[in-house]
């Protein structure tokens, strides 16, 4: 007889009770009918029929508690290598810190090494970094940030050949993305998920480079996710996350799912249901490719002012750590758990 973890209490209940009152004749037969089927009905309750959701036994388990430190911490740790400009020393430091961290949280990580042209002149290293979760789970989810910082400062008032630190565009997705890493080491949900850090997004007028690479070499040929979820400038101080266009073109029920989430924990000022105001409702980003190419649905998580402009900070020197906000990273962080550890395919 097979009796499966937790449910020794009722197997020891029918041995021990039931057992020797049928030997002594102690129950009558009614209630030893009824004790029978109570006792078998315990012993057999953990037990999931076939095509019953993973996640029903987690559901009513609270998710974990999203660290903002933490994922602080880890924005300061790619500033410190310097703008990770695809090509520089600071590229391949950064690069060995994010496998190695990785490797030792998830259970496969993949790296995509390749060259990828800027111009017809030029071309560049690009690194994907890819760690997988569950990796055989045929349900997956696909979570990716960019981790390079653009080569010249083109938005800046005085700085425009100089490069930026990236805080918020870049390493704040990335941050949030590897607190989120070390949070599944501990406590995976039944079903898989895939960490897609991309390079070579931001290199003057061509964008997205390293993600088009990724979805025409997938990392695990004919991958597929149930959907995506891009983190861009997540950490921005006074940072709002609208409803982007082609967000909502390709994914709009996971999107509201995930605006649904971040209202329910409380930061409804973070994410309005509502589209971008003043012209900037459809945005070229990483998402863009991962649903035109590798045909994920796949929504972007971009902060914007108010008033739906890009952050004051965008392709500018003040991309750095002093425009980092910890309550956006919480929310962003904190809503994202919410997700992956509640019910993310009920949309």
């Amino acid at each position: 007889m097979f009796v499966q973890t937790g449910n020794h209490e009722a197997f020891h209940f029918i041995i021990n009770r039931i057992m020797p009152g049928i030997f002594s004749r102690s129950v009558n037969v009614p209630q030893l009918a009824i004790l029978l089927a109570f006792a078998l009905a315990a012993c057999n309750g953990g037990h999931k029929r076939s095509g019953e959701d993973n996640n029903a036994a987690a559901a009513g388990t609270p998710p974990p508690v999203f660290a903002a430190d933490s994922a602080y911490a880890a924005i300061e740790r790619q500033l410190a290598f310097g703008p990770r400009v695809p090509g520089t020393p600071a590229q391949e430091k950064c690069a060995e810190w994010l496998t190695g961290t990785l490797r030792s949280l998830a259970d496969t990580v993949y790296v995509q090494r390749t060259k990828v042209a800027v111009t017809p002149q030029q071309e560049v290293p690009c690194i994907n970094i890819i760690a997988s979760f569950n990796p055989a789970a045929a349900q997956r989810m696909l979570l990716l940030a960019h981790w390079d910082t653009r080569p010249v400062a083109d938005k800046d008032a005085f700085d425009k050949t100089k490069p930026l630190d990236g805080a918020d565009d870049g390493a704040s997705g990335v941050a949030i993305l590897l607190e989120t890493a070390r949070h599944l080491q501990a406590r995976k949900p039944g079903y898989g998920i895939d960490l897609l850090f991309t390079d070579v997004e931001d290199y003057n007028s061509n964008y997205c480079l390293g993600t088009q690479y990724w979805a025409r070499n997938l990392h695990v040929p004919g991958y597929k996710a149930n959907y995506g979820i891009l983190l861009d400038m997540v950490g921005g101080r006074n940072a709002t996350f609208f409803m982007e266009g082609t967000s909502r073109q390709y994914a709009y029920g996971p999107m509201k799912l995930f605006w649904d989430a971040g209202n329910n924990a409380g930061f409804s000022s973070f994410f309005p249901y509502s589209e971008p105001p003043g012209g900037t409702s459809f945005i070229e980003d990483d998402h863009t490719y991962v649903n035109q190419i590798a045909k994920i649905p796949t929504f972007d998580v971009i902060g914007m002012q108010p008033n739906g402009a890009l952050m004051p900070h965008h392709h500018t020197t003040s991309d750095n750590l002093s425009v980092i906000d910890r309550q956006t990273i919480r929310a962003v962080g904190q809503t994202l758990l919410n997700v992956l550890y509640g019910q993310p395919f009920n949309y």
